[in-house]
Order: structure tokens, then C-alpha cells, then sequence
């Protein structure tokens, strides 16, 4: 420090001037880099990992609780042989707040106010929310026996029935109540059309022998623009026993969900009877693994700028299970069927996890909405782009850290060698009007 000192106190008025400029700019330079490091940093974000559990035998699930509970942190209470009953679903409810986990209830029935009432007070935040119904819009695709459109006009017509009756009975069941914590549903097909009738999570069903990324593209693409949270339900694979995928498969989905960002991740555990689980040695197994690999891999919450999304037809109830799958479930595939599923497995094959499907639900023009690209239904797949974020913002924190000092020292050593220069210049020459002039 005190060479420091003596080395400014004969330094000239210029090369003082410089060497202060120097130090003023790494000085800027750090006033600027780290406080947008520090407002970029994440924390790993809530993950709610669990088994959704569809059978009524109290003792079994009690048992399966006691197993999981150390590395799972959700429980689906889908029964409802206990559900409505108000002294199974409390003791239930007990049984798993007593063990730590957080909880959803099953319903098809309209809400109980005093019931919410008492397990918001008894249970608070560990009560997540009702799962009502379930797979809305693909018993609408299937023609299941209960749907709400059974016919229309034209693609646009049956879209506006399905949101007008869907929201309706949410709303007259009385699950559209500010005072619930959150309404979930499970389905495999017309998330978006889940998202508009009023719920706040859809949970993607990952089973059978479909796409598990295209499904996530559509969910997370639907929840992203309707500003809500999204996750994942590993379904059957199979309609005899033993239903379920492998365990090997099961951590397979896991992982993928995970790593695609999903917020909610669910195994469906029961027989076709709804009288007994389903999960084996070898699927708890996979549950520990995947346990573990979330507390060893932490994700940092991802950026929609991270993202691209394909743009379907708005109202285009298409539901994605091949290029012979219906439109509503009233109308076969049309002439835009082919091309749609041509481009979106083009951009499945080329972004993979990084893309997302929404719908023209007026979009507005040069609004990619957060997305770094939007290809649309009607154009070619040439995007439109939001302009490119500097890329120096995207450096790790420690490497600005290093580029920051390297500035820095690359600047005054510069002043020093100029100074040095011009003294020795002075120096041969023996006349001061040449010193850093």
C-alpha cells in the first residue's frame, strides 16, 4: 500500500488522470455486473413429488404412506371411497400432514365449504387443493359418455361449448371459490381448453404408448400462457396387471418430467377395480432413485427466452395421437392434420425439451410473448424472433468475476506501460514537453 502511495505521488497530473480513470471504470464495471448476477441467481424451485393413491383400503395406504413418505413429499388422495366420507378423508388427511407430506383430494361433487374451511385451519399449506374430475378433454376427443359436446357447427363452435359448459359446472360445484388453494385435473389431450374453463394446474398423463415430450410441450405450453403451473401423472401403460411401465421406464418419465420443468410429478397407483396399489419393489425402488437424483441435480428455474413454441389454428381441438386422430372427436383429420404433425415433429426432432404448442388465441403481431421463436401453423417454419439477449449476461457469475479483474488489470497495465514508456522517452530525449504528451 505504501509503494501504492508513493508510486501516485510522483506520477504526473496525466498519468494520474488516466490511473484514476482506470480504477473509476473497473469500479463501474463491477457496479454494473453484479447486481445483475445477483438478481439472475435461483434457488432450486418447489418440487411436488408423489404417488396419487386411487384405492380405499385404509390399512394398505397407511403402509404405502409409511414406505414413501421419506422420499416423496405429495400424496393424491383419489378415492372416493374416502374422500366422501368426512372421517376416512380426515384420518387419511391426518395420517399424511402427521408424516409430512402435502396432500390433494379428489372430488366430483360439489364443495364442501366447512370441510375446506376445517382442513385449511387444521392442515394450512400442506392441503394443496381438490383434483376435480379428471381427462375432460380426452373423454371430449374419445366421445366418452360423459362430454360436453355432443355436437357443433364447426371447430370454433364446439370449442366455445366446451369452454361455456366446462366453466360453468366448475363454477356451479363451486370449485371457481377464491378460497380454494388450487384445482387440479389430470388428462392427455386439450390442455389448453383445461386451462381456459378455470383450472390452475393440469397434470399431463404420461402412459400408453404416446409421445411423453409432446404431451409436455402442450401442457407446459398451455400452463406458460395462461400463467398457471403444470406437472405430470405417470398413467397405465397396460389394461391388464401389472398396468404400470418398469420400474427402469417409471425413474425414465420421472427424470424427463423434471428436467422439463414440471412442478407436480404424480404416480396413478391402482387396479382397474380401484381395490388395491399397484407399485412393486421395483417402482418404489425408482421412486428412492429419483428421490435422490433431485436432491443431487437442483434445477435453476428456466427462462421462457429459453424456449421456442409452435403455433396451432385457434380452436383446433386436435388431439395429437397420431396423424388420424380426431378434431373435438367429431370431425376426422383435415387437410392442415398432416402438415401440423409434420412440423411439429420436425421442431420435436430439432428443440426436443426446448419447445413448447400454444394456439392464435389473438396473439398479438411481433409479440413472441417471452418465446425466443414462434413458428406459426400458416407459415413456413422460418420463425419470427425476439432480438438476441447479449450473451455476456448469460455468463456464470464467477467467470464475470474473472473478465471483471482481467478489465481491469489489462487497463491500468496499460496506463503503466504508457507511463514507463513516455518517462524512458523523456529520459533520452532530456526534454520534459515530450513526458505523456
Amino acid at each position: 500500500m505504501r509503494v501504492l502511495l508513493i508510486f501516485i505521488v510522483k506520477m504526473k497530473t496525466k498519468c494520474l488522470v488516466v490511473f484514476l480513470i482506470s480504477l473509476l471504470t473497473f469500479q463501474v464495471f463491477l457496479n454494473f455486473s453484479f447486481p445483475v448476477y445477483a438478481q439472475t441467481e435461483t434457488q432450486p424451485p418447489d418440487v411436488f413429488f408423489g404417488v396419487d393413491v386411487a384405492y380405499e383400503n385404509l390399512t394398505e395406504i397407511k403402509v404405502l404412506i409409511d414406505e414413501i413418505s421419506s422420499y416423496t413429499n405429495l400424496l393424491g388422495i383419489g378415492c372416493t371411497g374416502i374422500t366422501y366420507n368426512v372421517t376416512r378423508l380426515d384420518e387419511v388427511c391426518q395420517y399424511v400432514y402427521d408424516k409430512g407430506l402435502s396432500f390433494l383430494v379428489y372430488t366430483e361433487r360439489f364443495l364442501n365449504r366447512q370441510w375446506l374451511e376445517d382442513a385449511k385451519n387444521r392442515w394450512g399449506e400442506r392441503f394443496l387443493g381438490f383434483y376435480v374430475w379428471d381427462e375432460i378433454g380426452g373423454k371430449q376427443l374419445d366421445l366418452y359418455e360423459y362430454k360436453a359436446v355432443d355436437k357443433a357447427d364447426n371447430y370454433t363452435d364446439a370449442s366455445n361449448q366446451f369452454f361455456d359448459i366446462m366453466a360453468h359446472s366448475l363454477n356451479f360445484v363451486g370449485y371457481n371459490d377464491p378460497a380454494v388453494p388450487a384445482v387440479f385435473t389430470s388428462d392427455y389431450a386439450l390442455y389448453w381448453f383445461d386451462y381456459k374453463i378455470g383450472y390452475d394446474v393440469v397434470l399431463a398423463q404420461l402412459g400408453w404408448n404416446y409421445s411423453r415430450q409432446l404431451n409436455i410441450a402442450l401442457c407446459r405450453g398451455a400452463a406458460t400462457m395462461h400463467e398457471k403451473e403444470w406437472g405430470v401423472i405417470v398413467a397405465w401403460t397396460y389394461t391388464e396387471p401389472p398396468y404400470i411401465e418398469s420400474g427402469e421406464e417409471l425413474y425414465k418419465d420421472l427424470v424427463l418430467a423434471y428436467e422439463n420443468g414440471a412442478k407436480y410429478i404424480l404416480i396413478f397407483d391402482s387396479n382397474k377395480n380401484y381395490t388395491q396399489g399397484i407399485l412393486e419393489k421395483e417402482h418404489l425402488t425408482a421412486l428412492k432413485q429419483f428421490w435422490q437424483y433431485m436432491q443431487n441435480n437442483p434445477r435453476e428455474n428456466s427462462s421462457i427466452s429459453d424456449r421456442v413454441a409452435y403455433v396451432l389454428p385457434n380452436h383446433y381441438g386436435y388431439g395429437f395421437r397420431g396423424p388420424s386422430d380426431k378434431i373435438w372427436g367429431l370431425w376426422e383429420a383435415d387437410n392442415l392434420t398432416d402438415q401440423i404433425c409434420k412440423a411439429v415433429g420436425n421442431l420435436l426432432e430439432e428443440y426436443g425439451p426446448k419447445l413448447d404448442i400454444i394456439y392464435d388465441e389473438e396473439l398479438e403481431p411481433d409479440n413472441t410473448y417471452g418465446y425466443s421463436k414462434l413458428f406459426f401453423w400458416n407459415a413456413s417454419l422460418s420463425p419470427f424472433s425476439t432480438p438476441q439477449p447479449n450473451p455476456f449476461l448469460d455468463l456464470p457469475t464467477e467467470l464475470v468475476y474473472t473478465l471483471s479483474a482481467v478489465t481491469s488489470v489489462a487497463v491500468v497495465g496499460t496506463c503503466l506501460i504508457v507511463y514507463f514508456w513516455k518517462r524512458k522517452k523523456t529520459k533520452l530525449r532530456k526534454t520534459p514537453l515530450n513526458y505523456l504528451s
